[in-house]
């Protein structure tokens, strides 16, 4: 048992680094920067490990090509388990020789190294001014979580820590990465706009995203108001389109905002685009709308700007690294989730979401269409509060 769970304080650079970061589309582009500081500044030496149903996120930054990700399957505990041992041959064949666990104290994560077979380990063992679960003696290298850091500030840190480095306490947030659009994708991209808004080359677009993952819907802005928005953003603005985008799981809360807004400038797009054809889309864009939520942190990869709207997560940690204007109603009871309670709230009532005005999101919108692409990079965080 304790040949399995070895662990190897070798020195020198990595040669071929799996990253393991299971849940959360979102933060893939997130921890891309520690990616490349690791395995190279295009990410050359880089292995993925995540689950099945967070795989396509990896294509919007483009960083690590699909053949060096290994995808596990959730569906079932037997998948699961099946999956386990296909996942130590897979290490084998490509020679892992690192793995770095990117997860906030996830138990599953912690033993999936342990049981790797890899000797050299880097993860996080402790959390500065606060509780959470320990698991330092599974790493070989390791670092101490910053609740007040923002996540991709976190995740370098154990690059650091891997790396035999000075930690960087005044370090700015990284760049996003930025992602090439190929031919065909923007050829995907204007034959859908193309097809549901004929006359987008003669306005700007405006891109919405009203939905939020099911594993935090308090995080969604009342659809009500996206109704509202939308119809009041065309009505001050003839030279502009709207757009809905979702995965075909959000076909319904969409639907429901095109249909009740009803105006050929506001067209439907969910479960149009692959997750890898998104940034293409985006390129054609102007600005984006949206809950926190994986598509605001895909904007980024393209340099598009965001007017991110959020609520129970705080934009302290969680603020896309791209151009953001970020929107909070700043209450007392916000964030809720956190790492001490493994990122889940018992609240039913998300006032946070809903008492983000109409009013306050138009105007955060109408400033960046303004100065479209010349914002600086930079959050901008407006703490407001008051009805719809």
């Amino acid at each position: 048992m304790k040949r399995v769970f070895r662990t190897d304080q070798a020195q020198g650079r990595p040669q071929r680094t799996a990253f393991i970061l299971l849940t959360e589309g979102g933060s893939m582009v997130l921890a891309d920067p520690a990616v490349r500081a690791v395995a190279g500044g295009q990410g050359e030496d880089a292995f993925f490990v995540t689950f099945a149903h967070n795989k396509p996120a990896l294509a919007v930054a483009g960083t690590v090509p699909e053949d060096r990700i290994f995808a596990f399957n959730v569906s079932n505990p037997v998948a699961l388990l099946r999956d386990v041992g296909r996942w130590r041959v897979w290490l084998r064949r490509h020679r892992i020789d690192t793995i770095v666990d990117f997860e906030l104290f996830s138990g599953l994560s912690a033993a999936l190294c342990a049981m790797s077979g890899v000797h050299r380990r880097a993860g996080f063992h402790a959390m500065q001014g606060g509780l959470a679960l320990y698991r330092g003696d599974l790493y070989s290298h390791k670092a101490s979580y910053d609740a007040a850091k923002h996540i991709a500030l976190n995740y370098l840190s154990l690059t650091e820590a891997l790396l035999g480095k000075p930690s960087l306490q005044d370090r700015a947030l990284p760049s996003a990465p930025r992602r090439a659009v190929r031919a065909e994708e923007s050829a995907a991209a204007r034959k859908l706009l193309s097809a549901l808004l004929p006359q987008h080359g003669r306005r700007r677009l405006l891109l919405v995203n009203p939905n939020a993952s099911e594993f935090l819907p308090q995080r969604r802005w009342p659809v009500p108001h996206f109704i509202s928005f939308v119809s009041r953003m065309l009505e001050r603005h003839a030279d502009l389109d709207i757009l809905l985008i979702g995965g075909p799981d959000d076909i319904a809360t969409t639907g429901a905002i095109a249909t009740a807004v009803s105006d050929p400038r506001c067209a439907d797009a969910a479960g149009r685009l692959r997750l890898a054809e998104l940034p293409a889309l985006y390129a054609q864009a102007t600005a984006l709308l949206s809950n926190d939520s994986g598509p605001a942190h895909f904007a980024s990869v393209v340099d598009l700007p965001v007017v991110v709207m959020f609520g129970p997560e705080t934009p302290a940690l969680y603020r896309p690294l791209g151009r953001a204007t970020v929107l909070s109603a700043g209450l007392p009871c916000s964030p809720c989730v956190n790492v001490t309670n493994q990122r889940k709230t018992l609240c039913a009532d998300n006032r946070c979401m809903r008492e983000i005005s109409v009013s306050s999101v138009i105007d955060a919108v109408e400033s960046v269409l303004d100065v479209s692409r010349v914002v600086p990079l930079r959050a901008v965080v407006r703490m407001q509060g008051g009805a719809a």
